[in-house]
């Protein structure tokens, strides 16, 4: 007897209808099933302790907002077949499986150089193998080789149902209420216009809404100053093990994240071998929480502060600037911090740094939002319109942060 299929009731988009057979299966495998334990937010719950939510819960939600794309671009016209609908979700769906633990703060900490897109690939090549060649379609969309483009504009954009349901969503989980979006009203004024994702002329409003709120969530949430301190002591905290454990130190740490710290994989040698895949899968925010709580007591005075620091939530101090802090200034911090704890200034430089943030609501050119407008011009949102906020939030904002211990009171200038 065939499975029938379920309703999920999701906080944010109320009923969700999981298709029966393929879906359903893709979401009752292991590699899905991992994602229950990502946070979507990294370490944001230090700062607003709501933003639990998973990004199991998230890839839910952008499956949802696919089926009421297409289900807009059918009453308006364009044939799409149950292969291609199915296909799309899939696409949607899948669109973050190959995020590690804490999601993008540790993109680059466990794997340097395989990016999450490069890992989602090859869990669905490794699914689509599994299903016999049904998730094919899907995997097309998702490298943007399949013949309709606008399937993968719905995927990966920059007005796609990912950011539509993020935005949603985290609003919803950190009760940023400013932040919140009108995906509903997006979604029934998008259409296709040869091939490609427009947008109609009377949404251009709800566009503007939508790129101030993603860049209100930026500053306000994702760039939070608090939330750059807690995730940069957790990828210096895995700098600095990576470091002890190539000096021949060993630290204790779960079996899955192992391999991981004993290599340095390049994407090459990350492929050559199926069983990295499989190790990969195993790996979630638990195994780095025990991690941090295994090493809050650890000999290694640096290992051990940033450890700590993150058990008991007592991050490094951040200063916020227009211009970076220069060499000099830097140095000098770093050398009296050496001075404050009796560590060497290369250990210090694991406790005092300078992070680059760069916030871009809209990259005008290339992947951009098109507007159709009624005697079927298109133009590119950024052009289409005399609102000036729209102008500007394509321009790239770019702030120095320098982290440093709470101990003593120096500042960078």
């Amino acid at each position: 007897m065939a499975k029938s299929g379920k309703i999920i009731n999701d906080p944010v988009h109320g009923f969700i209808t999981v298709p029966a057979g393929l879906i359903q299966d893709i979401i009752d495998h292991p590699f899905f099933q991992r994602l229950r334990r990502i946070r979507q937010l990294g370490l944001t719950e230090m700062v607003y302790p709501g933003a639990n939510h998973t990004r199991f819960h998230h890839a839910l939600g952008a499956m949802h907002l696919m089926g009421l794309a297409i289900e807009t671009l059918r009453e308006k016209g364009h044939p799409i077949s149950e292969e291609e609908e199915e296909a799309a979700r899939i696409a949607i769906l899948m669109h973050d499986i190959g995020h590690g633990p804490f999601s993008h703060a540790l993109e680059h900490s466990i794997l340097q150089d395989v990016p999450h897109e490069m890992l989602s690939l090859l869990f669905m090549q490794r699914l689509n193998f599994q299903y016999g060649n049904r998730l094919a379609m899907a995997i097309e969309i998702f490298q943007g080789r399949y013949h309709r483009p606008f399937f993968n504009q719905l995927v990966s954009g920059q007005l796609d149902l990912d950011r539509m349901d993020y935005l949603r969503r985290d609003c919803f989980f950190t009760g940023v209420v400013e932040g919140a979006i009108s995906a509903d009203r997006l979604l029934k004024m998008i259409d296709v216009h040869q091939g490609d994702l427009v947008i109609e002329e009377k949404a251009i409003y709800s566009v503007e809404n939508f790129l101030s709120s993603r860049r209100l969530m930026y500053w306000q949430v994702y760039l939070h100053k608090t939330t750059v301190s807690a995730e940069e002591m957790l990828i210096q905290l895995m700098r600095r093990a990576r470091q002890l454990m190539d000096s021949g130190m060993r630290l204790g740490m779960p079996p899955a994240l192992l391999p991981f710290f004993e290599k340095h994989f390049g994407l090459q040698d990350f492929m050559a071998v199926d069983a990295n895949l499989n190790a990969f899968s195993m790996l979630d925010d638990h195994d780095i929480w025990y991690c941090i709580k295994v090493w809050a007591s650890h000999p290694d005075f640096v290992l051990s502060f940033l450890a700590r620091g993150l058990m008991d939530r007592r991050l490094l101090k951040v200063s916020i600037s227009s211009e970076p802090a220069g060499d000099e200034n830097l140095g000098r911090l770093i050398s009296a911090y050496s001075n404050e704890f009796g560590i060497g200034e290369e250990d210090a430089r694991f406790l005092v740094f300078e992070k680059e943030v760069t916030n871009s609501a809209y990259i005008s050119g290339g992947n951009s939002i098109n507007v159709k407008f009624r005697d079927g011009r298109i133009f590119d949102v950024a052009e289409a319109t005399d609102l000036p906020n729209i102008r500007a939030m394509a321009t790239q904002v770019k702030k120095y942060i320098i982290c440093q211990p709470k101990h003593i009171s120096l500042q960078a200038s």
